[in-house]
């Protein structure tokens, strides 16, 4: 059976091509020999290259060309540029605008929208309502209008949008400099021994995921990321915590915290969607499950940002409220932690 390809939003420019889930009746097949069976015109030389590359899952795992698929698994192969030229369409997507002047927008993206267009999602993203709304928006260096840096589809929060060819180079320049300043809220598993602290160490793509994002603490792969963090409140088995950004990696937050054992609550791409801390007693289950529904996606939001005006130099900062859904679940956390006092 195939199934249409899904975008990869989460991750740094790294599309799905395609996807395949095995049929019931699979024998055991060699992965080369499967993808050749499904993808027209490919050829098995650069099917291996891909799978050496680590392009190809299966079961969300990398795997090796000997690797055999078997009934109902579920095949990936993921590259690093869209397999089809994106064309950005304008759409009259309504817009939660903080601030606007002549030179910048600040936006506060709802999570499940999509920051730019890519493979699977060339309508109904940040970009193809910011083109409807405004006219002319300059391109960043990827040619997405207005872009100056970007959440995950399911991180909600504050983006700041350039409206003029000046803006997105200031702005690019104190990105880049860190001179802003990011201020997330997220609500992870466990208890973080200390009230305050810092993690440090590179971020770069998974080498046994290419959907994830890992830390190499000795230097070896990736980037460096420093991401200090504060305690908020204190719930029976989940922590909310402030996190200030000091660098900007692709999920840094999302890594920092599964490296320092806290994987951030339902965050399914990183195993936060199980239930990692608490009882065994199946009523506790049925609470996390719900906390679950309340809250369909990693709980983490870009709560605070700030910069420096392109144009007048004025300091700007900007604070955005908790969304619904993580309100609540934060509520219902509070009252079972009352109760098991």
């Amino acid at each position: 059976m195939i199934e249409s390809p899904e975008s990869n939003n989460n991750s740094d420019d790294l599309f799905e091509h395609f996807k395949f889930v095995a049929s019931d009746g699979q024998e055991p097949l060699r992965v080369d020999k499967f993808l050749m069976n499904f993808i027209e015109n490919a050829t098995r030389n650069k099917i291996q290259l891909a799978i050496k590359a680590g392009n190809v899952l299966v079961n969300e795992n990398v795997v090796k060309s000997n690797y055999k698929v078997k009934s109902k698994d579920v095949v990936r192969v993921v590259l690093a540029h869209p397999p089809h030229e994106n064309l950005l369409v304008p759409e009259n997507i309504p817009l939660d605008i903080v601030y606007e002047d002549g030179e910048v927008i600040v936006v506060n993206k709802p999570a499940g929208m999509v920051v730019h267009p890519g493979h699977g999602n060339y309508s109904g993203t940040l970009v193809n309502g910011l083109i409807y709304h405004f006219k002319h928006l300059p391109k960043n260096s990827n040619e997405r209008p207005g872009l100056v840096h970007r959440i995950d589809k399911d991180t909600s929060g504050l983006l700041v949008v350039a409206k003029t060819d000046f803006a997105m180079a200031n702005l690019a320049s104190q990105f880049f400099n860190r001179t802003t300043e990011r201020v997330y809220w997220a609500l992870v598993w466990g208890s973080l021994d200390e009230d305050e602290g810092t993690i440090t160490g590179n971020i770069g793509r998974s080498l046994k995921n290419r959907l994830q994002m890992d830390v190499f603490p000795d230097g070896s792969h990736g980037k460096h990321a420093v991401t200090h963090y504060r305690v908020l409140e204190r719930f029976s088995y989940v922590t909310l915590v402030e996190c200030k950004l000091e660098t900007g990696r692709t999920h840094q937050i999302r890594a920092h915290f599964k490296y320092l054992g806290h994987t951030l609550f339902n965050d399914e791409r990183y195993g936060g969607h199980a239930v990692l801390k608490g009882t065994t007693y199946t009523k506790y289950k049925q609470f996390v499950d719900n906390c679950f529904k309340i809250l369909p996606r990693q709980a983490l939001h870009a709560k605070t940002l700030g910069f420096e005006h392109p144009t007048s130099g004025e300091k700007l900062f900007f604070n955005s409220e908790l969304p619904e859904d993580f309100q609540t679940c934060l509520e219902k956390w509070r009252n079972y932690t009352v109760n098991q006092k």
